[in-house]
């Protein structure tokens, strides 16, 4: 059976992939392992939010999303992000497939807290035979974007969303590539991290609002079956590595 690597993307990563970054994808491919990506594009969205004259603002790394907000982040991740990070992965020789919730209710989720949030939800079910289906043969490309059960979108935290995925592909591994070369103290990479630590760090405020929704993400796959979970820069660096 193939392992599965999930990679999640932000969406200043995506714009600045290096070739390590195509040359990586390409020897797991090769290797067999069947490969995941999924993206975020929370630069792009904000910036496009603004000149819609819309608000931006966050809660503890969440985006809060209302009707037109999440009209932008759909418009941003399906129509920009996803098949510019499609072409890249074509250009480099490899087989590509975009995903998004709609194909074939791909991704169902809940509201997260819709009083606090708005239109935000949470990944609840995947489906996981049709996934499968589709990384045996090609690398997929997906959206951070989920279906109520009646059909209506919510706006997902690509970290959660991953960490989710993940658990439910029953991935070896979880890589959240991001624009920093891992978790960072005093300017240094923390090479391992066991939750304690981390929340000490967060204590200390070393850890910023911004980098938790990653860490919570790595901590729960890790705990939930996924074998390593990292956050890097750069496939090629293992970055931080998350440990029980």
């Amino acid at each position: 059976m193939k392992e599965t690597i999930v990679i999640k993307i932000g969406g200043n990563a995506s714009d600045q992939l290096p070739a390590t970054f195509f040359k990586q994808i390409k020897d797991w491919w090769e290797q067999g392992k069947k490969i995941l990506i999924i993206h975020g594009g929370g630069p792009q969205i904000s910036q496009w939010s603004e000149k819609m004259h819309l608000s931006v603002k966050k809660i503890d790394g969440i985006r809060v999303t209302n009707s037109d907000t999440l009209n932008v982040t759909k418009a941003v991740l399906l129509g920009l992000v996803q098949p510019k990070l499609c072409q890249f992965v074509a250009n480099a020789g490899l087989p590509v497939i975009g995903m998004n919730a709609s194909d074939n209710h791909l991704l169902q989720g809940n509201y997260l807290n819709q009083s606090e949030y708005g239109e935000v939800g949470k990944v609840t079910k995947i489906n996981k035979r049709w996934l499968d289906e589709q990384l045996q043969d090609q690398i997929g490309i997906l959206a951070p974007l989920a279906q109520t059960a009646d059909g209506h979108w919510l706006n997902v935290n690509a970290d959660m969303a991953a960490a989710t995925i993940a658990i439910q592909l029953g991935a070896e591994s979880l890589v959240l590539l991001t624009d920093v070369p891992g978790v960072l103290n005093s300017g240094k990479v923390v090479p391992q991290l066991t939750e304690t630590a981390a929340n000490q760090l967060f204590q200390k405020d070393v850890i910023k609002s911004g980098m938790m929704p990653k860490i919570q993400a790595s901590f729960r796959a890790l705990k939930n079956g996924v074998n390593q979970t990292f956050i890097t820069n750069d496939l090629g660096r293992p970055g931080t590595q998350f440990q029980y």
